[in-house]
């Protein structure tokens, strides 16, 4: 069910760039009128370089007759090798490379310009073509004159505040017809830092408390050299002179009967020494606090330490009340109120806590459990909790042969009465978008933009489920919910296939997850958490940025703005790796970069979790609160088995030591659907890592991804040939095989192939 979508201009920059601009028209005068397109052209060819190898970017601009198809050829004037492309079939015979287009890109209209692109190999020198032709009319032209570079800066946003002795967060980006050579970071005027590749940042320590500006100048490799400064971004360092503070995790707390809750306290600023922060109870008797005293160092006041508040069985019928102040020497104190829940049968009012998945049980789901408990070995797992996918309207009341919203809330409810004093969470996933996942077939949906599907979505689908989360019965439950995978990136990939260009001028994917946003936030117990794609989709820095500048824009248009969002998801339904043990992003074959290879591609990250934790970092320089939580899918991306890599390769190959070191099997990255190899990933569990609430299984383990050929359905789910195993790919894989299972049926539907598969491969292994 999860697409993987790429961009088609998605590889990043090298850490030297060279670029030539080749622009004519080139039809002949006189030429003879005939029945073909007559062909006037425009080619701008562009490469990153690094020591033995490039990235060329190309756009071609029809200034003719409009075309249905084209032909791109020229010569490499050095030893260049083509390598692999994109957004064309490339080929190479001698110095001779051809390009021709692919279905979607092959019409161009009179002005339309097209972007493809390819990897290549050079030694001794790199120089660049000079002529090109178009279905072999020659494009020629001269270079123009160097132009200055471009800069902007990325951090600090204009007026943030930066909390005193925290260093200021200094980030840009920086383009250039050549070579950017460096970027200069300045605060008020003062040079502070000069960075020479990408990505280009630096940590300020040292600026005084106060208003400042900032600015980045970048310069070019051009001769004279030229430079450009950016717009100067005013922000604050706080004042040292004020008084710090206490901060609890939660200004109240309700701690059911016979049980306990935790409140976590921290310091607002870095103490100058250990402080001592005393806690008192006042109130009712039955609730008492462990412990009483907490010590806070110039190492760890930023990190909350958690207070147990317990509540006693009593024999009355009260809900009693205390409040528990937490003081320190030199610091503003806080309190926290706390609430017995009753065990007299009154649903308490659930309460809005930080981390829904810290202290809670999960929901198991009995449609899944059964199917997955008749498999053999099946009842290892058959007991973790999955998410419920309410991927139609129909969904929302059920089927017969799967409960409905209401349906597994009451059954949660009855596991949460069995499963004693911890609270207990359960997972929906919000998919029904109009164009839902716009850029793939496999889990297309019910509902078209066109044909009024966004008022549907928001009156046929986000209303009743709102109204039925909110009943006051379902209030002691942590409902969380994942809004909309493969929406919003596809407005960053994938704008080149109609109905995602669709989602985006119509506004329907922004507008549908702001509605969704306002609706649930409203509900004090439901959590929301939006899908923010995958590292093998998002991790190049041509999406990074992008996709988190859409986020924000699209939450701050909310009624609670960034409030309304508690987390984010990566991985939703998807196979990266959690961790890569082998390599990393930093490390080296033979002095080039993994980086360079063909698996990672000039990405930025080789594995799901330093992805999750860098996009986290960069979504709160956005605006997003300070404890956004990260979940991950971990629920099909073990790839354990024999298969798995014990150790590093010792290859000095680039390619061969990443293949043979990386523990995702893929054949390729772009791959998504029911892969063959795949396993079990790590079970579910709360705060497993910095920045992270939990690692999920969103994705219940042997439901399909789609079907392997076409199966009608009244469901709205289409073919994709990438759920096809004898399929050879096209340009988001690389056109290679898609390493799918046979015989697999539509997305969602239950594939025991698949399940026993996961079983098998599961790492860690089951016992």
């Amino acid at each position: 069910m999860r697409a993987h979508p790429r961009r088609h201009a998605w590889r990043t920059r090298a850490v030297t760039t060279a670029a030539l601009l080749v622009a004519a028209t080139g039809l002949a005068a006189g030429q003879a009128a005939t029945a073909h397109a007559a062909v006037s052209c425009d080619v701008a060819y562009s490469t990153n370089d690094w020591q033995g190898g490039f990235t060329a970017n190309v756009t071609l601009k029809n200034l003719g007759d409009a075309l249905t198809g084209w032909t791109l050829g020229f010569a490499f004037p050095g030893n260049q090798q083509l390598q692999q492309g994109w957004s064309a079939t490339w080929s190479q015979s001698g110095n001779q490379v051809t390009a021709k287009n692919l279905d979607w890109n092959g019409a161009l209209a009179t002005g339309a310009s097209t972007s493809i692109g390819f990897n290549g190999s050079w030694s001794g020198s790199n120089p660049k073509p000079t002529a090109f032709t178009v279905n072999g009319v020659t494009c020629g032209g001269q270079p123009p004159a160097n132009q200055a570079p471009t800069v902007s800066l990325t951090s600090p946003v204009s007026g943030a505040s930066i909390p005193a002795g925290s260093a200021v967060p200094l980030a840009a980006t920086a383009g250039d017809d050549g070579a950017v050579s460096k970027v200069e970071f300045y605060v008020d005027g003062a040079l502070v830092n000069t960075d020479t590749s990408a990505p280009y940042s630096y940590p300020a320590t040292g600026v005084a408390a106060g208003s400042h500006t900032a600015t980045a100048k970048a310069y070019d490799n051009g001769s004279p050299v030229l430079s450009k400064e950016s717009t100067a971004v005013p922000f604050t360092v706080g004042s040292d002179t004020g008084t710090a503070s206490i901060v609890a995790s939660a200004t109240s707390v309700s701690v059911p009967e016979g049980s306990s809750k935790t409140v976590g306290f921290r310091l607002s600023k870095a103490p100058t020494g250990n402080v001592t922060v005393n806690l008192t109870k006042t109130g009712d008797a039955d609730i008492t606090i462990s412990p009483s005293t907490l010590t806070f160092t110039t190492a760890n006041w930023n990190t909350a330490q958690n207070v147990t508040v317990s509540a006693a069985q009593d024999a009355d019928a009260t809900n009693g009340t205390a409040t528990i102040a937490a003081a320190a020497t030199g610091h503003t104190g806080v309190s926290v109120t706390a609430t017995e829940e009753d065990d007299d049968g009154t649903p308490p009012t659930g309460e809005h806590v930080e981390n829904p998945y810290a202290g809670a049980t999960g929901y198991v789901n009995p449609d899944w459990s059964a199917k997955a408990a008749a498999e053999p070995g099946g009842s290892a797992v058959a007991n973790i909790s999955t998410g419920v996918w309410l991927d139609r309207i129909a969904a929302i009341e059920g089927t017969a042969s799967a409960k409905g919203l209401r349906a597994h809330l009451d059954e949660a409810l009855k596991q949460d009465a069995a499963n004693g004093s911890k609270p207990l969470t359960i997972q929906f996933v919000i998919y029904n978008l109009p164009n839902r996942d716009c850029s793939a077939l496999a889990s297309n949906g019910e509902l078209l933009i066109a044909q009024n599907g966004l008022n549907r979505y928001k009156t046929e689908y986000i209303d009743p489920i709102a109204a039925i989360m909110k009943e006051s019965k379902y209030a002691a439950l942590r409902i969380a919910t994942v809004i909309e995978i493969d929406s919003l990136p596809n407005l960053i990939t994938n704008l080149n296939v109609a109905k995602c260009q669709e989602a985006k001028d119509s506004g329907a994917y922004v507008n549908g997850v702001r509605y969704a946003l306002d609706k649930l936030h409203a509900i004090n117990n439901v959590y929301t958490y939006i899908d923010a794609g995958h590292h093998g989709w998002l991790g190049w820095d041509t999406n990074f940025g992008p996709s988190a500048d859409l986020f924000a824009s699209t939450v701050s248009g909310t009624a609670a703005g960034f409030d309304s969002v508690d987390g984010f998801i990566t991985n939703t339904a998807n196979y990266s790796a959690l961790k890569e043990p082998n390599f990393t992003i930093n490390s080296t074959v033979n002095g080039q970069t993994v980086r360079q290879s063909r698996w990672v591609d000039w990405n930025f990250y080789v594995d799901e979790l330093s992805y999750a934790q860098a996009f986290r970092t960069l979504l709160i320089q956005k605006g997003f609160k300070s404890g956004l939580g990260m979940l991950i899918d971990t629920s099909r991306n073990g790839w354990g088995g024999t298969a798995r890599p014990a150790a590093p390769s010792t290859s000095t190959d680039m390619n061969t030591f990443v293949d043979q070191s990386r523990v995702d099997r893929r054949i390729h990255a772009g791959n998504w659907c029911n892969q063959s190899g795949a396993g079990l990933g790590e079970r579910p569990q709360a705060s497993p890592a910095a920045g992270l609430d939990a690692y999920v299984w969103i994705k219940p383990p042997g439901e399909s991804d789609g079907s392997s050929s076409l199966i009608p359905n009244d469901e709205g789910k289409g073919f994709d040939r990438m759920c096809d195993p004898t399929y050879t790919g096209n340009e988001r894989n690389g056109n290679n095989l898609t390493g799918s299972l046979p015989n697999a049926p539509l997305s969602g539907q239950w594939f025991s192939a698949q399940f026993r598969e996961l079983l098998k491969n599961a790492y860690p292994a089951l016992p």
